[in-house]
This record gives structure tokens, C-alpha cells and sequence, in this order.
């Protein structure tokens, strides 16, 4: 083992673990009210992109529109998946200090 392997084997240190990771460690320490205000932000967002493909394609098409999107571009999903959880993350960050 290296020398310097021991300066990332901390799984506290803010460098080490998955976006998804960090955002539940932010999460489980953040203020309540900043979180469930960043949840609804985050839910309002997903509600209305919903609606509007819904009525676009109707509801059970766009089940099968998802699935497919997911099946043939999985690591683009996957990419901006892990991007989202690392923007909200820095929201509620940047909402810690106000």
C-alpha cells in the first residue's frame, strides 16, 4: 500500500464518495426548512416537466418514451443524474450560510 493511499481511505472526507453520497451526508446535516424548501423546488420542477410531456404524449406513452430514453442513453442519464444530485447539493450549500 502506498503512503498516500491513506489520505483518501477517510470516507468522511468531502472528496471521497458519489455525488448521490455526498448529497445524502449534506442532507442529513442541513437545516430542515432549507431542505424541504429545496425538495419542493425540486419537486415543482419535476411536476411540471411531467405535466407538459403528459399532455404532450399522454401518460402512458410517456412511461415508454422514459423507459426507452433511459435503455438507449444510459450514460448520459447516469451523467446527469449524478450532475443534478451535485447542483442541489451546492443549493442547499449555498443556503447554509443565509
Amino acid at each position: 500500500m502506498s503512503k498516500y493511499n491513506a489520505l483518501f481511505e477517510d470516507e468522511d472526507d468531502i472528496f471521497i464518495g458519489t455525488p448521490q453520497s455526498k448529497f445524502w451526508d449534506i442532507l442529513n446535516t442541513a437545516n430542515d426548512e432549507i431542505v424541504k424548501n429545496q425538495m419542493d423546488m425540486l419537486f415543482e420542477k419535476f411536476t411540471i416537466m411531467e405535466t407538459l410531456l403528459t399532455q404532450q404524449h399522454g401518460e402512458e406513452k410517456l412511461e415508454q418514451i422514459l423507459q426507452e430514453y433511459n435503455f438507449t442513453n444510459s450514460t448520459e442519464v447516469e451523467f446527469n443524474k449524478k450532475s443534478t444530485y451535485v447542483e442541489f447539493t451546492g443549493e442547499v450549500i449555498s443556503r447554509l450560510d443565509s
